[in-house]
């Protein structure tokens, strides 16, 4: 595993638009944090993207999960506050010989880039979509020109997406609590940024922090260093 590499997956939860915007809102602020420490951020495909530098994997593990915002929306009429959520992944970079892939299990789609680029991009089939038959997963990737690089990242990120599989099997095998605050479940609630209250707390650690528009800029590293000290205790 390499652990200076991290993939994001963002999902909207329930909630239509504002749900919509809001896993967007997330996707710029890990976009911002990871330019605030110099780190490299790429668009791998629509809500995906991939962020290397020294150690994001291990400060963005606990990241992943739902994250459940309240608000006035932009589009609300009469000033009520809404609760919308979306969920984030945090995947790690897994090398060929940790999860071997069979040719045999994976279906290949290749397909004319709909993204940013002007007219070169679309007109060659440079996109990848992989499915993968066994488990039924999906992944796809359009940010590279050429076909052999999106095929090399999209097989990357279908083995982030059986390792965390993986993590999740064992995770319902388990019989007793982790000693540590989850990580890689994107179905546990773990944060709440309350803006009429100017607040964010994570739920596991039972903590809170303010400037909460300063939080959404990117302006994050002491809610990850409280995350990664709580997770190595």
């Amino acid at each position: 595993m390499n652990s200076d590499v991290a993939i994001l997956e963002f999902r909207q939860g329930p909630g239509g638009d504002e749900a919509r915007i809001w896993a967007n809102d997330l996707l710029r602020m890990y976009s911002r944090y990871a330019a605030l420490l110099g780190w490299k951020v790429e668009s791998l495909d629509d809500q995906v993207i991939r962020i290397k530098g020294p150690g994001a994997f291990t400060k963005l593990q606990y990241e992943a999960g739902t994250h459940r915002v309240q608000r006035i929306p932009t589009t609300e009429r009469h000033g009520r506050i809404h609760t919308s959520t979306a969920t984030v992944a945090v995947l790690p970079e897994i090398p060929e010989n940790e999860i071997y892939i069979r040719p045999e299990d994976i279906e290949w789609d290749f397909y004319r880039s709909g993204g940013k680029g002007g007219q070169n991009v679309n007109k060659v089939s440079s996109a990848v979509r992989i499915r993968h038959k066994p488990t039924g997963i999906v992944v796809q990737c359009q940010t590279e020109r050429d076909q052999y690089q999106n095929r090399q990242v999209a097989l990357g990120m279908l083995r982030a997406r059986l390792w965390e599989q993986q993590l999740l099997d064992r995770e319902k095998s388990m019989s007793e609590q982790r000693s540590v605050i989850g990580r890689g479940l994107r179905s546990e609630k773990i944060r709440t940024y309350n803006f009429p209250q100017n607040r964010v707390t994570d739920h596991r650690i039972n903590k809170s922090w303010h400037n909460l528009e300063d939080i959404i800029e990117g302006k994050m590293q002491k809610i990850t260093e409280a995350m990664l000290t709580s997770g190595t205790n």
